[in-house]
């Protein structure tokens, strides 16, 4: 079908408001958990996030109010407008299943799965054992717990903070995603600390038994406990780290509309 008859069939305002909508949802699936899951493929990511853009189309044209602009220009700042937008309030959900896959890092690292580094089928990239344990188990709970549908009616409601004919408030979004990067780290140890907390006093009581019997080989026999009580605490831990993405999820897309204000 070709522009003109698009543009008949549809309205110029419908095509050009279609447009902005899927330069502000193509983030998501870039950068948002699940969204952006190397387990979907591209082709499938990218119909999804046509479909949404024709769902959301209605609502951010009828949300702006004013007729949007048609010369190319104004046009190409409002894509980019779009894009930083759908960017920053993907980027608040990413940190979020971050600091799960750090969680997980850190307790491969203490336990000793990371000298076995594998793919991890999420994001491709190589992980161990915890880390994908963690990155699936994530996965798992923020389908469980309809966290796609928190996230996309987030971004819905993202157009009454942010309309199409109007331009976010930069500092505020440079200040949200700022906050997010800086509280990984702090959001992974709550996530692991009763299992680190527990590796760490195992390695300090075989390394009291090393010094109290110096002929036994602490390292042939500390290495298989300090797994199994990785392990089983991991296993314990698993259902109250379901909670906490639970109510890290619903504070992460508040946090996220909320960066999104409208530059005054």
């Amino acid at each position: 079908m070709s522009a003109e008859r698009l543009l008949a069939q549809f309205g110029e305002q419908q095509v050009i408001g279609f447009f902005l909508v899927l330069a502000r949802v193509s983030p998501l699936f870039l950068v948002a958990p699940l969204f952006s899951s190397k387990m979907i493929p591209a082709r499938a990511r990218s119909v999804i996030a046509v479909g949404l853009a024709i769902g959301i189309a209605p609502i951010a044209v009828n949300a702006g109010g004013a007729d949007l602009a048609t010369d190319v220009w104004t046009l190409g700042g409002l894509v980019v407008k779009e894009l930083l937008v759908g960017l920053g309030f993907s980027f608040t959900l990413a940190a979020l299943f971050a600091a799960v896959q750090v969680a997980g890092s850190l307790l491969d690292t203490f336990i000793g799965f990371s000298f076995g580094a594998l793919v991890d089928p999420v994001t491709g990239t190589n992980g161990g054992v915890l880390n994908q344990l963690y990155a699936l188990v994530g996965v798992m709970i923020f389908v469980a717990i309809d966290g796609d549908a928190w996230v996309i009616q987030g971004l819905a409601r993202s157009y009454e903070a942010v309309p199409l004919t109007s331009a976010p408030d930069i500092g505020t979004l440079v200040e949200g995603a700022q906050l997010a990067f800086s509280g990984i780290f702090g959001a992974a140890i709550q996530i692991c600390a009763p299992v680190l907390l527990a590796v760490v006093l195992s390695d300090v009581a075989f390394g009291l038994i090393s010094k109290v019997m110096p002929q036994l080989n602490v390292f042939a026999v500390g290495f298989p406990a300090k797994v199994t009580i990785g392990l089983v605490l991991v296993g314990a831990s698993l259902p109250f780290v379901a909670g906490w993405i639970d109510d890290e999820l619903q504070r992460s897309v508040s946090t996220a509309l909320r960066t999104l204000r409208v530059d005054g």
